[in-house]
């Protein structure tokens, strides 16, 4: 006999969760052998106390990349984009700091996240060209890493290049290629990429929780720049996202029977895959716009994303032929995502999320390599060792310290799990643990630290 879920059993749990958590909804769908269940708990916005339901609308975040990814993907498949083609073969004039990148940068290196380019794009406005001008402003990017070096991940800059790829091709702008290409043929009704195009008395409003005795307040910022468009803004249903799921779980193919790619294209996407420093947090390794997770043994695709304020995660277990969705308008939390699913994985009989490692405490490692300042525009990190421990300083500008409401400085200690990997734990009830890796020596000291599947470079002189 198949396993199956108890809905009214999961709602409970989900509630009891969202409470304990203070976020205000949560849509869950799950895909199990063909068959769809979905449902929504608590309320999509605080102010009006309106309840969430399986059609409430909520923002994706970085789940994005994947649609486009995917998008991108139909161009490769057609044979209209090589994915090892220099990007100026599809954009003459594309050019950054360094000129050996500019001329070498393949879109396997955009899809992966390898390419290294920083994401100082400038400011290239809301309209239809907003891509056009990302590539037009990035002639004096510099190189975080050199190109294909180590995996560090582009929140807007890298899937804009490919969004842009897609307009010249394509001949229209990626709003509208994401519409013919993706949900079309998906009969997708409730997806869009742009927030005009969201029918505002569905859609969740996002919220911030800063602690837990305030609770869920109301997010300052309603929605992500249109930059972020190809990389963030994707708005769905949890029974939607699922959509593109049954896509990976059948070889290519939509619900409805149309081929979205040949079942050659999906194995690329899924089996392409660079090494992630810090393993942990989300899985080992980074396919072409997907995660790769190992759970005991079973190989799972994870695609996540935020906003300000709103979350969605998805994780797909081909060999269980399950897809998971939640959309959230408030976290993200993992330690209530692992929750949740695993609550769901367990039904079902299937492998569930595992544990982050345990601190090695027979490891006896020279702090010294560690120690040192490491950093991208807008984020830094110093690192420095007291009585024995290795701490992490977390530097947050002042606006993001003053939306978190948090101080400008958050100190933690830094348990080694490895030689290049920590623990980082915290005290703050709204943290959850995560994970660091400190790696890359040269000249008896690292190079890079790489949490978050961010990646920042040792701050070589620190003026």
């Amino acid at each position: 006999m198949t396993k199956g879920i108890d809905p009214t059993q999961i709602q409970a749990r989900v509630s009891e969760l969202l409470s304990e958590y203070r976020i205000p909804s949560a849509a869950i769908g799950v895909l199990h052998d063909g068959e769809i269940t979905n449902f929504a708990v608590g309320v999509k916005n605080l102010s009006t106390e309106e309840s969430a339901t399986t059609d409430t609308i909520y923002q994706c975040g970085s789940m994005t990349k994947t649609w486009t990814a995917l998008a991108f993907m139909q161009l490769v498949d057609e044979g209209k984009v090589g994915l090892d083609e220099p990007v100026r073969t599809y954009l003459p004039g594309f050019k950054v700091a360094d000129p050996e990148v500019s001329a070498k940068v393949t879109p396997r290196h955009l899809l992966n996240h390898t390419n290294g380019i920083e994401e100082d794009y400038g400011y290239p406005g809301e309209d239809d060209d907003v891509y056009e001008c990302m590539v037009d402003n990035i002639v004096s990017a510099p190189q975080v890493q050199p190109l294909g070096y180590t995996h560090g991940y582009s929140a807007a800059l890298g899937y804009a290049i490919l969004a842009r790829i897609m307009e010249v091709i394509d001949g229209k702008r990626w709003d509208d290629i994401m519409k013919d290409r993706l949900f079309y043929p998906l009969e997708l009704t409730s997806t869009s990429s742009w927030r005009e195009q969201v029918d505002q008395d569905r859609a969740a409003t996002g919220h911030l929780i800063r602690s837990l005795e305030e609770g869920p307040i109301v997010s300052p910022l309603g929605y992500l720049p249109r930059a972020f468009g190809p990389g963030g803004n994707v708005t769905s249903t949890a029974r939607e996202v699922l959509a593109m799921a049954h896509v990976f779980l059948n070889g290519g193919k939509a619900p409805n029977g149309t081929r979205i790619v040949s079942a050659k294209i999906m194995r690329e996407m899924m089996e392409s895959r660079v090494p992630i420093p810090d393993p942990y947090m989300f899985g080992p390794y980074w396919a072409l716009g997907l995660i790769v997770c190992n759970w005991h043994g079973e190989t799972v695709y994870a695609t996540d994303g935020s906003t300000v304020g709103q979350n969605a995660r998805l994780r797909i277990l081909p060999d269980s032929n399950i897809a998971i969705s939640m959309l959230t308008n408030g976290g993200p939390r993992e330690s209530f995502y692992k929750k949740v699913f695993n609550e769901i994985l367990v039904d079902l009989g299937a492998a569930t999320i595992p544990d982050l490692p345990k601190p090695d405490p027979t490891l006896s490692l020279d702090l010294s390599r560690y120690e040192g300042a490491y950093e991208r525009p807008g984020v830094r990190y110093e690192v420095e060792a007291e009585g024995g421990k290795l701490y992490l300083t977390f530097v947050l500008n002042s606006l993001q310290a003053q939306i978190l409401d948090k101080p400008e400085r958050i100190k933690y200690e830094l348990l080694p799990i490895s030689e290049t990997h920590f623990l980082m734990p915290s005290d703050d009830p709204l943290e959850d643990t995560q994970t660091v890796a400190i790696y890359d020596f040269k000249n008896g000291v690292a190079q890079y630290l790489h949490t978050n599947c961010r990646v920042n470079p040792r701050v070589i002189k620190d003026v």
